[in-house]
């Protein structure tokens, strides 16, 4: 039996995007054990995936320091892998990789240079543009794949697995209104909206149409959340005592929701995963292209700064660094008047 291992060291979106490694190698190879290191934080979205054999939990500050990293290097060394896939390649997983003794190691080349030190056996390049609605990223991640083990039928469709105890999530029971989950806060200030736009779109929202609405926002987000919820005009329409602190408990929740409208991130994917729809806001440093999964203008749709003033931006890699620095200028061109022309047709086509 094969053993693989998948290391991905980076946010929730990420982490569930890169499960499909392990949904398409055991296509290729069935009869093989697939662990996935990941932080700690993040575990939740490949809990239950029966392509996930076993789940290996690190603490992301603890792992920048040499003693962790250096008994993490031995763990993996000797679990004896036989096949290792880095798909974020960042300097602690290139190193685990480098000195696993796996036979195959696939990683991404990220120059046209190969590195000085064999981190990979296969450096494999990344797609210069995507050709499937999946969106560039989570072709990247196939591609991993499908470059050294052939796939006769990829798939390009992350998924959420639920218990059943969690399908029968109940703590929305006694709401018979739609309830529309409102992702307030981004996972970072640069993928956060400005405060008063976010609360022009929940009064629009709220104002027009017979709903319940949730925030969602990370746990230390409580007092910036409580900010724009006292901010917000209809507070008789906000369930703000109903909220999950950990990724399965959210996961729970919003799939006894109608919709997700939010800043783009990984509550975006989850939901996508559960095949809800979603109406996401990309922050202006965010390359649309490379994010944006399977979006028809029905059940997926978003608005990025770039599609209505593409005047405003530039192609070299320093001024999109100094946006992502601080993307606050644009995004206050990204008005509400500009989202909710694409978010009204959209809200009205799922809540009748």
């Amino acid at each position: 039996m094969k053993k693989i291992l998948v290391i991905q060291n980076k946010r929730i979106g990420d982490v569930l995007i890169a499960s499909l490694i392990a949904t398409n190698i055991k296509k290729t190879i069935p009869n093989s054990r697939v662990d996935y290191m990941v932080y700690d934080y993040t575990s939740g979205v490949i809990e239950n995936n029966p392509a996930v054999d076993r789940i290996i939990q690190l603490n992301e500050k603890k792992l920048k320091k040499i003693p962790t990293l250096i008994k993490t290097i031995c763990e993996v060394r000797q679990a004896q892998y036989d096949i290792i896939f880095d798909p974020y390649a960042k300097f602690q997983s290139r190193v685990i990789s480098l000195f696993s003794k796996a036979t195959i190691r696939v990683g991404y080349k990220k120059t046209d240079k190969n590195p000085v030190l064999n981190f990979y056996t296969h450096n494999v390049s990344f797609l210069k543009i995507k050709t499937k609605p999946c969106g560039k990223s989570i072709e990247d991640r196939v591609h991993l794949v499908n470059s050294v083990f052939p796939l006769e039928a990829p798939d390009y469709t992350p998924k959420i697995h639920l218990t059943a105890t969690e399908k029968q999530y109940s703590k929305l029971k006694n709401y018979n209104k739609p309830v529309v989950m409102f992702g307030v806060l981004g996972s970072t200030p640069q993928k956060s909206m400005p405060y008063e736009y976010i609360i022009t779109l929940i009064d629009y929202v709220t104002t027009n149409f017979d709903v319940n609405i949730l925030f969602n926002y990370a746990p230390n987000q409580k007092l910036e959340a409580t900010k724009i919820y006292n901010k917000c005009k209809h507070h008789d329409a906000i369930i703000f005592d109903v909220y999950e602190a950990s990724i399965r408990g959210f996961i729970s929740l919003m799939n006894q929701c109608q919709l997700l409208i939010s800043n783009e991130g990984g509550v975006v994917h989850i939901a996508k995963a559960l095949n809800k729809p979603t109406f996401t806001i990309f922050s202006p440093y965010v390359i649309k292209s490379h994010w944006a999964s399977f979006e028809d203008g029905k059940l997926h749709t978003s608005v990025h700064l770039l599609d209505e003033k593409p005047n405003l931006f530039s192609s070299s890699k320093e001024e999109r660094k100094k946006i992502e620095e601080d993307p606050s200028f644009l995004y206050n061109q990204l008005t509400p008047e500009i989202i909710l022309k694409e978010l009204t047709p959209f809200l009205k086509h799922h809540i009748r």
